[in-house]
């Protein structure tokens, strides 16, 4: 399976952002294909990012940023080179959709659709209210259309390669739909800690070991000013809330300007600007100042200044923005070792804790294996051992829940759960996994028995898994090509 994590967020927060204005003083983005990519190229290719997320275009969004996590200016950029290889290889192959082909697509867009289909209504409010703060056109769309269809294009193509042996199909099929009944034996830190002694020289040593990071934590101090909606103004919605927000990061772009110039003090550039300064005590990473707790991007902004770079730019909450300066910063200090005490017993105990769990388990393990070769029962060496197992209820790896009509989303697996239909997915009845850390604990999970898949829909199932596993297998093939075609592109960043 690929797993395409993305940060969906409101257009309209994205772009109105302060633009960096050192990056456009450096002009080139990357170099691709014997060309330069300017800034305002790249910044033109990360609306059309934010664009493609707001017309729910999720697949294309995925594969163009495959890779790029959950980091926001990560996925961008991988979209912008995604784009670029993607349009250099499509004119190459000689993908030229119709007009046709793209006015199907744009029509089934779920951000035009409503419970009757294409919704025009939806369609004129994007084109009208959402395409100008993003500096776009309605041929933009067009032109993301036709790139969605060259991708999948390009995926046809590469797909007559992708296969997938029956063996394999039926295998996989069966270990995801069988009912598996298991049970686990827990163990739990906390049932060992009378077991764990810290002694003075077992301090001492690790003191000794680990001084160099036993430190203060680093300690800020900022002023800030904020230019946030009126409280009538946080009840606007839509085009009226746009505007409003709009409003204010123009505001927030010319306070920063201001800062850029020579000789500039920010204290009197708010004073012109109309704006209040507020001033925070200091504080740490981990624990911000409660005025900067508003959002967690504040605190994480204030740690990124320094002393040459003081001010950030306008960081974007969710009702405004703020400006942040730095005024005072407190370096580490070393620990004494009375000091570190604390810090260094509490390490101690995880850390033996974890191996005391990891022995534990592991000799639990050893004793049921042994006893199974030697054809005794495991419910009797599990009875010799002290352990108390728990059943779990009955669960498929792939779970199909029937929802109820009032329930809008599925309800999540614990970790747990999860780690334990890992743990267990290549077992064979009566087979024993490993100690499995889970959190501070872990167990030790046993497969009593595979129920085979007993459905009327059993076929329709397997034909649905298997083009599941087909069109993964696809989506892979297509992410390698572009980055294969991606390194062969001579891609290279330009510093900073």
């Amino acid at each position: 399976m690929i797993v395409i994590a993305i940060l969906a967020i409101p257009f309209v927060f994205y772009f109105v952002q302060r633009p960096d204005y050192g990056a456009i003083g450096r002009d080139q983005f990357a170099h691709i294909y014997d060309r330069n990519v300017s800034i305002l190229e790249a910044q033109q290719m990360a609306r059309l990012l934010s664009l493609a997320q707001t017309l729910g275009m999720s697949d294309f969004v995925g594969t163009m940023t495959a890779g790029a996590g959950m980091n926001q200016n990560q996925a961008a950029v991988q979209f912008i080179i995604s784009l670029l290889v993607l349009r250099h290889e499509a004119e190459r192959l000689g993908l030229r959709p119709s007009a046709s082909e793209v006015a199907e697509v744009v029509r089934k867009l779920p951000a035009f659709q409503s419970e009757s289909g294409f919704d025009i209504n939806k369609f004129n409010e994007v084109v009208q209210n959402g395409l100008a703060p993003l500096g776009l056109a309605e041929e933009h769309i067009e032109q993301l259309v036709r790139d969605q269809i060259c991708l999948t294009e390009i995926q046809k193509l590469l797909a007559a390669g992708v296969s997938f042996p029956k063996n394999e199909l039926d295998e996989n099929f069966h270990r995801g739909y069988d009912k598996l009944y298991v049970s686990v034996i827990r163990f739990r830190a906390t049932d060992f800690d009378k077991d764990i002694k810290i002694s003075d020289d077992d301090i001492q040593k690790y003191y000794d070991a680990h001084k160099a990071e036993l430190k203060t934590e680093e300690k800020r101090k900022v002023e800030f000013v904020q230019l946030t909606l009126t409280e009538e103004e946080k009840k606007l919605a839509g085009k009226e809330r746009i505007e409003a927000l709009q409003k204010l990061a123009d505001r927030a772009t010319d306070f920063t300007q201001a800062l850029l110039e020579k000789g500039a003090d920010f204290k009197e550039a708010a004073a012109k600007s109309q704006l209040p300064v507020h001033e925070t005590g200091e504080f740490t990473a981990a624990e911000p100042d409660p005025q900067l707790k508003v959002d967690p991007k504040l605190g994480a902004t204030a740690f990124k200044l320094s002393v040459q770079e003081p001010n950030s730019d306008p960081v974007q909450v969710a009702d405004g923005f703020y400006i942040l300066r730095l005024t005072g910063k407190t370096e580490t200090q070393p620990l004494t070792l009375e000091e570190a005490k604390p810090k260094i017993v509490d390490a101690l105990k995880k850390t033996r804790g974890r191996e005391l769990l990891s022995t534990k388990g592991a000799e639990l393990v050893q004793q049921l294996r042994e006893a199974k070769n030697s054809g005794q029962p495991l419910e009797t060496a599990i009875q010799q051992a002290g352990a108390k197992p728990e059943k779990l209820p009955a669960f498929s790896l792939i779970e199909e829940e029937q929802q109820k009509p009032d329930v809008k989303e599925p309800k999540n697996q614990s970790p747990e759960l999860l780690a334990v239909k890992d743990s267990v997915v290549l077992l064979n009845p009566g087979d024993v996994t490993d100690f499995v850390p889970s959190g501070t604990d872990g167990f030790i999970a046993i497969l009593e028995k595979r129920e085979p898949l007993a459905d009327a829909n059993a076929g329709d199932k397997k034909v649905a898994f298997e083009k599941r596993i087909l069109e993964n297998k696809e989506r892979i093939v297509l992410v390698e090509w572009l980055r294969n075609r991606q390194e062969a592109a001579g891609l290279e960043f330009k510093k900073g």
